[in-house]
């Protein structure tokens, strides 16, 4: 007989603010222990130092993460000239300084040059894995930690202001750009050094400040038994997934892991109508019935295959 699962089954998606000075596996966990969840996961870490949007995912949204990381996020952050850090951030130690303080005509001059898609070296304490050990647990050990750049995207970046030994900027990017690393290549390219400081993520594809909840608040929630006010649907990080409308004999055999066939003059309509070309390849739809989720397909012409069923 199996071991019974562990807390109830909620699904959705929690926007949460997260605090400083907190880790995202802390705050994915206390997430979990306010909604008594039998499944979790976040769509994205963010620096114990960093603040914002952390998107907790509890049940069946957890299939949607990976299309949750893929979304653009958007940072605002400071950077502090004159000393580079460990880190990269404000919690290592000093390792490098420079009297070296850019006028705003030249930081403004160098930001092309980090804007489309760039190589970048992520911060040697980071979350990334060598050899199956997260390289800051490497870092902290004291061992030498030599990360290999990788392509990353910047759709844009914004100067906001110069004040005595900082600039404040505001950067939309896409998977797996590091802002620390952006913070101290800026400061390299103009010739000092630099850290970075005040990073707080404001969106993370529709998951945006305005809409996001604090720690706080959602116990304030828990004790007035209004938790689920807290709660997005599945489908929320889905807004650019095309919707394709099924039937309920379509819908039980996407469950039972069965393609399915679009072939009829209907079929290649409906196609059209959620925007899907009967040419197009690997083409990805979300697949609802009476409005309701029931899977997430890759559409390639006439053939539509589950890739995630969710049981709603």
């Amino acid at each position: 007989m199996g071991r019974r699962k562990k807390g109830d089954i909620i699904n959705g998606w929690v926007n949460l603010d997260k605090p400083f000075d907190m880790t995202s596996t802390d705050a994915l966990a206390r997430v979990r222990r306010l909604f008594n969840a039998r499944k979790a996961g976040h769509g994205g870490t963010l620096d114990p130092l960093a603040t914002g949007i952390l998107p907790i995912a509890l049940g069946e949204a957890t299939k949607t993460i990976p299309y949750c990381q893929d979304a653009l996020k958007v940072y605002k952050f400071d950077v502090i000239w004159g000393e580079a850090r460990s880190t990269d951030d404000a919690e290592g130690d000093i390792v490098a300084k420079s009297d070296v303080r850019p006028e705003p005509a030249a930081i403004q001059a160098a930001l092309p040059r980090f804007l489309g898609d760039i190589i970048q070296r992520p911060p040697r304490f980071s979350a990334l894995k060598i050899d199956g050990q997260r390289a800051y647990d490497l870092a902290r050990a004291g061992q030498e930690v030599e990360l290999q750049a990788r392509p990353v995207y910047i759709e844009s970046l914004d100067l906001l202001g110069v004040e005595a030994g900082f600039a404040a900027f505001r950067a939309v990017c896409g998977k797996g750009t590091y802002m620390r690393s952006l913070a101290r290549d800026l400061a390299e390219a103009l010739g000092t050094v630099g850290h970075i400081a005040n990073l707080r993520r404001e969106a993370v594809g529709p998951l945006a400040l305005e809409t996001a909840i604090s720690l706080e608040k959602l116990e304030e929630y828990v004790h007035s038994a209004r938790l689920e006010d807290a709660l997005l649907s599945v489908e929320t990080v889905l807004d650019d997934i095309p919707a394709l409308a099924i039937s309920e004999q379509e819908a039980a055999q996407l469950k039972n892991g069965r393609k399915l066939l679009f072939i009829s003059r209907p079929d290649l309509e409906r196609l059209d109508k959620a925007g899907i070309g009967f040419d197009d390849e690997d083409a990805t739809a979300l697949a609802l019935f009476r409005n309701k989720p029931v899977a997430l397909v890759s559409v390639n012409g006439a053939e539509l295959q589950p890739l995630r069923v969710l049981n709603l």
